[in-house]
């Protein structure tokens, strides 16, 4: 019998004990520390067998924490854990994000609902910086997130925050290249961002959809015109414009942001060539309906605030194509089952779950993210002893936790074929126990999984 993780005891002593401690106790603390930093606590476990590159693992609350922990104790492979949970995040008062953004690994990081309540000096408030997603993003030098969804792909610029109307609060900082508005926004990174929207419309030949507001907002006015400053001297092919030109509108904010950029930011992009379409973001809501059920593959470059709504959307037009789909069959008498039709002629796109997110940062690999909105009333389900509610709800699925690790482990580390083949056949033996008919409850099907999977590198 190979041991187990006492996954009910770590839910509990989230809820009313010192979950650090207790996970100190389980994980061996590394060596390994981020750069510049020597003084962080980061914990180590797995088999290091064939050399792989170990993931970065935000070990945040709920069952982003506990079916991480899962998931790793299972499969077996090298990882760092950097301690985020709610109380301790608290306590620290943020410092494992800085932790977490400066490690040299490919990292995942999970967000939670964000609201937990954590002890301040006996006084119950919400923890320090909520989900802390905003002032991770921050910390790590994260300049936008790429998701990939059947034909469409979204670039949101981020940290962008909210848009500012007032002309008088607007202006560039020359120092920092912050754009400030009410808040600051930090200029350098858009441009990064652009410039990795452009570089995948190049590499791809996919239609470069941009999704921005300039005539509305003064950060996005900035941000149209980077974009236009970048294209200058490239082989792109601008065919729907602005009918201003935002670069020569706003060339002093956009050069005090250039100025602070490498010299070389623009080396070889004077080969880079495609197809790019200015829309106004509200507008490209609905062109992204027209991508989606044509099928025609485009990259979407948004801020941060209009990519948040694409990708809500990205997520859930899919159900409501296929809901109008079968509305269509049933009205034609076909009789015809649309979720089989929506196969049949090659959609991928199921209902955003399986939607990949990753954030790219200025220094270091990228990061993958994930969301798990339902996980905390899920977990205490389970501790309140029926996590189905009498049979009402499905016990939580951590197919989730294999798959980004799965995703994760083979961007960490690329051209290793004896790792990918083992990923693909470990998520394979996961989907054989968990879409068997009834989905088993959590623990069951971690015991399941402990006697099915042999972990990475074991005889």
């Amino acid at each position: 019998m190979t041991e187990r993780l006492d996954l009910l005891k770590i839910a509990r002593e989230e809820q009313s004990g010192d979950l650090f401690k207790l996970l100190d106790s389980i994980y061996k603390r590394s060596k390994i520390q981020p750069r510049g930093i020597s003084d962080a606590i980061i914990w180590e476990g797995g088999n290091p067998h064939g050399n792989v590159k170990p993931v970065a693992h935000a070990l945040t609350d709920m069952f982003a924490l506990n079916g991480t922990l899962m998931a790793l104790d299972v499969l077996g492979l090298p990882f760092l854990g950097v301690p985020m949970m709610a109380q301790f995040r608290h306590d620290t008062k943020l410092k494992p994000l800085e932790w977490f953004g400066k490690l040299d690994a490919t990292c995942i990081k999970w967000s939670t609902a964000g609201d937990a309540m954590v002890n301040d000096n006996g006084r119950k408030v919400v923890v320090m910086g909520k989900s802390a997603n905003a002032p991770l993003r921050t910390a790590a030098g994260v300049y936008c997130n790429v998701r990939p969804y059947g034909t469409i792909t979204s670039v949101r610029f981020m940290p962008g925050l909210p848009y500012s109307q007032d002309g008088k609060k607007f202006r560039v900082d020359r120092d920092t290249g912050n754009i400030h508005s009410e808040m600051n926004t930090p200029g350098v990174r858009m441009a990064y961002a652009v410039r990795l929207f452009l570089k995948m419309v190049h590499e791809t030949r996919q239609i470069g959809r941009v999704a921005t507001k300039p005539t509305q907002a003064q950060e996005d006015a900035v941000n149209a015109g980077i974009l236009r400053w970048l294209l200058q001297g490239t082989k792109f092919e601008l065919k729907r414009r602005y009918a201003v030109d935002a670069y020569a509108e706003h060339k002093a904010n956009v050069d005090a942001i250039v100025a602070l950029l490498p010299k070389d930011f623009k080396a070889g992009m004077e080969n880079w060539g495609g197809e790019i379409h200015e829309h106004i973001s509200d507008t490209n809501f609905g062109i992204l309906l027209h991508d989606m059920y044509q099928q025609r593959k485009a990259i979407v470059y948004a801020t941060d605030l209009d990519g948040d709504r694409l990708t809500d959307l990205m997520a859930d037009a899919p159900d409501v194509l296929r809901g109008w789909g079968q509305k269509i069959l049933d009205h034609a008498k076909t009789g015809a089952d649309m979720n089989k039709v929506w196969k049949e002629m090659g959609f991928t796109m199921t209902n955003g779950k399986d939607m990949t997110s990753v954030m790219y940062r200025m220094e270091g690999e990228p990061i993958f993210e994930q969301t798990l909105g339902s996980a905390d009333a899920m977990l205490l389900r389970l501790l309140a002893g029926d996590e189905t509610v009498g049979g009402e709800k499905q016990p939580y699925d951590p197919r989730i936790h294999f798959v980004l690790i799965n995703d994760a482990y083979k961007a960490a580390n690329p051209g290793n074929a004896e790792l990918a083949r083992w990923l693909d056949a470990q998520l394979a033996t996961f989907d054989k126990i968990y879409g068997s008919g009834k989905r088993p409850r959590y623990l069951d099907g971690y015991n399941k999984l402990k006697e099915a999977i042999k972990p990475w590198g074991s005889k």
